[in-house]
């Protein structure tokens, strides 16, 4: 198919700009990573969550936040692409229209997937276990995936629609502060009561809890429900209003 062929061809061009550019790795990394060494080795003894290894329940936290850190890099290569005409010059040739706009989808979705991997393997350096089984971990990841989809949607309308270089990048911010109002740190049972009402109804306390369960092989209960309508919804909502704005792209 047409369509498939454009979009690989087009992921190769965006893996390739982002392997000449390991800076952008290695910044979306430095974050998640300095956040778990300091929560685990300076604030852990001090953190009372009823688990005995805090980098197990810490993992699923920081995992939301480098994949948050990561979409900001989706939401600049598109608005450096619409400013450099690059999207009006591939609609003027044999390119399939919609493999230019999934290429950059795909490539958040690989670039995203290979922080996670260095992040879990980190993770067990710092004495990380999990008792999950092979199905448990397919959901983890599957979660992720839906999460990542989810914010780069996202991503997307924010790179399609930015003025400015950091207008671009700057949407990710509330995304990446997120994680830390909801269970991915601390319990959400002590604290105060406006904040714990919050914590508790926002997607992260949900998608936390689920992946937190699977890794530690617990019963994940509705949890996983309400994290999977959040990621999906978040997606449908992002993906129809990505739409319109590329539609208006020349």
């Amino acid at each position: 198919m047409k369509v498939l062929h454009d979009t690989v061809v087009l992921l190769g061009r965006s893996m390739r700009h982002i392997l000449r550019s390991p800076d952008t790795i290695i910044t979306v990394l430095i974050t998640p990573i300095m956040i778990m060494l300091l929560f685990v080795y300076v604030l852990g003894g001090a953190i009372q969550t009823g688990d005995r290894n805090y980098v197990n329940y810490l993992l699923p936290g920081i995992l939301l936040i480098a994949i948050a850190s990561g979409i900001a890099y989706t939401a600049l290569r598109l608005f450096n692409d619409v400013q450099q005409g690059l999207f009006s010059r591939f609609h003027s040739m044999p390119v399939s229209r919609s493999s230019v706009l999934w290429a950059h989808v795909l490539t958040s979705l690989v670039s995203n997937a290979i922080s996670v991997v260095v992040i879990i393997l980190i993770a067990l350096i710092m004495g990380f276990r999990s008792s999950a089984s092979v199905v448990e971990w397919l959901e983890v990841a599957g979660i992720l995936v839906l999460f990542t989809l989810a914010l780069t949607w996202l991503a997307v309308i924010a790179g399609l629609k930015a003025k400015s270089v950091e207008g671009a990048s700057a949407f990710s911010y509330p995304l990446i502060f997120l994680p830390f109002i909801s269970s991915a740190f601390v319990p959400t049972a002590k604290m105060p009561t406006v904040v714990r009402v919050f914590a508790e109804n926002q997607p992260v306390t949900a998608i936390v809890n689920t992946v937190r369960s699977l890794l530690n092989s617990q019963p994940v209960g509705n949890q996983i429900w309400v994290a999977l309508a959040w990621c999906v919804g978040i997606t449908v909502v992002a993906f129809f209003f990505s739409m319109l704005a590329y539609r208006r792209i020349p």
